[in-house]
């Protein structure tokens, strides 16, 4: 997918190699557009959280450059990356550092020097833009997996950040939990701030991002829309990836091929266009009309 457009954030990594010489990365090149949510796909080790790690200078390549808005990183620089790239860990307990949900969402305000009335005003509001204005009172520690998610999103939704990055946002949460992140990333994007996440759930990366980037062995070996990667057998089984249900499903039914759904919503609405003087037809979980 080429862009004519300047990135908001852009990657050049030859190699990064963790201190007991593990190469986490190596001949990475990675852009983040304004108005996009991007999905990194990969199984275990493929390095995208090491990828992840470097588009806020939280890890910063052996050889090569991040420029963040315009601006290379280095050293005396860092946190200009890390206001404008905002990090969502996959362990939401390193992010949550106050007594109360909301003096932890106020904490990176307050440490970039903004007053305690403004942060506190500010805190509220991106806690409302989450749905969690409720647990402002409550001790972060205490809350469930999926609340943690929502404060450490709130957290770095306070600061304004141009790019916001989740590492794995689905990871340990039950369904109903996963539907409310799910939707506070769509939210999220709606607002005008660009989205990078990574996941193993490639049903969650169809129905979610406008770009998706395959990585394996430290690299990124393809990209581009969900339908081009998902029905890119090839580039899947090199990352030992699944396709997502859908696209099992429509191959199974014999639907055109030039048809090419990634989600349930457009996989039923093609089948119920084509199906609609015919039987019911089975449901995608397997189950039938009784």
């Amino acid at each position: 997918m080429s862009r004519e457009d300047t990135p908001l954030v852009d990657l050049q990594c030859e190699a990064h190699t963790y201190p007991d010489g593990t190469v986490g990365m190596h001949d990475v090149e990675f852009s983040v557009y304004a108005d996009e949510v991007v999905a990194l796909v990969g199984g275990n080790g493929a390095g995208k959280s090491t990828l992840l790690e470097h588009l806020n200078a939280t890890l910063v390549p052996d050889d090569g450059e991040l420029v963040v808005d315009g601006t290379p990183i280095t050293e005396d620089n860092k946190g200009h990356a890390r206001k404008e790239v905002g990090f969502v860990f996959q362990d939401a307990d390193t992010q949550l550092v106050a007594p109360t949900v909301l003096d932890d969402v106020m904490f990176g305000l307050q440490n970039y020097g903004v007053s305690g009335d403004e942060a506190k005003q500010r805190a509220r509001e991106a806690l409302a833009t989450v749905d969690a204005t409720h647990l402002e009172e409550r001790i972060p520690h205490y809350l469930s997996g999926g609340e943690k998610r929502l404060i450490g999103l709130a957290g770095v939704l306070v600061l304004e950040p141009s790019v916001i990055v989740l590492d794995e946002p689905l990871a340990g949460l039950d369904p109903e939990r996963s539907r409310l992140v799910a939707d506070r990333v769509r939210q999220i994007h709606q607002d005008g701030i660009s989205v990078v996440l990574s996941t193993h759930d490639l049903d969650f990366a169809a129905e979610v991002a406008d770009r998706v980037c395959v990585m394996a062995d430290g690299n990124v070996v393809g990209s581009g829309t969900p339908q081009e990667v998902f029905y890119d057998d090839a580039l899947l089984t090199s990352a030992n990836l699944h396709p997502p249900s859908p696209v099992r499903v429509a191959r199974d039914v014999g639907l055109d091929g030039s048809a090419r759904p990634v989600t349930e919503s457009e996989l039923v609405a093609l089948l119920t266009d084509g199906t609609a003087d015919s039987e019911p037809i089975q449901s995608i979980d397997g189950s039938g009309d009784d």
